[in-house]
């Protein structure tokens, strides 16, 4: 199904592009922690290729692509690089980073929840695999970087809901039938979107009834 939806050659270098985001956000925290050198590219790989190690994992596809295809595993290297030496003017480029971002999330939540639909997992597995491939790498990253991940703090902008509304489309899609290159980029566009305007528009998902403190980290 997914072949149907994009042309291998394309769905490769979308994915590259996403792993290519994802690891300079990873590698930007690995500086900020002051991390050395080899700190700097296992936070960017982790945070690349996270979500889509444990998908493919979980629904049998091994050995994982990231460990066949060359360029899904250097080019978080690259990334490292990039950032090891010109992490001062990626820092200021953060607007555009965190554009790239929000496209890969909504490209890897649709494309994790499609492969797990066509390795045999039902339609609420398959959402629930296409939100991991989508936000696992940053979970894994800030666990590592010793910190509350940042979908699972109140403080922080809308980040795993996006994720949930392209991979619910995409399984709705895949009930009725309506599954095609259109209704998937949809799916992206939707996750994207939602995304941006969470950032600007500091959305967040609510606490529980009555809490009233300001402090993210109050008991």
């Amino acid at each position: 199904m997914l072949n149907e939806l994009f042309t291998p050659s394309v769905q490769h270098a979308l994915d590259i592009v996403g792993i290519f985001v994802f690891a300079i956000s990873g590698a930007l925290l690995a500086v900020r922690k002051n991390f050395d050198v080899f700190g700097i590219a296992v936070l960017a790989e982790v945070t690349a290729l996270g979500g889509g190690l444990f998908r493919d994992v979980i629904i049998g596809a091994v050995p994982p692509a990231a460990f066949t295809d060359l360029g899904y595993f250097t080019t978080p290297l690259l990334a490292a690089g990039l950032v090891f030496f010109l992490h001062p003017h990626v820092e200021r480029i953060q607007v555009g980073v965190n554009v790239f971002d929000a496209a890969g999330l909504g490209l890897f939540c649709v494309t994790g929840t499609v492969k797990a639909y066509d390795y045999g997992l039902g339609l609420t597995a398959s959402a629930a695999l296409g939100l991991t491939t989508a936000v696992g790498g940053g979970v894994l990253r800030d666990v590592l970087a010793n910190e509350v991940p940042s979908l699972l703090r109140w403080d922080r902008d809308l980040y795993a809901v996006p994720a949930i509304v392209g991979a619910v489309m995409i399984v709705l899609c895949i009930r009725f039938d309506a599954l095609n290159a259109f209704t998937s980029g949809c799916a992206v566009v939707t996750a994207f979107a939602l995304r941006i305007l969470a950032l600007r528009y500091h959305w967040r998902a609510p606490r529980a009834y009555n809490r009233r403190s300001a402090t993210p980290d109050e008991g």
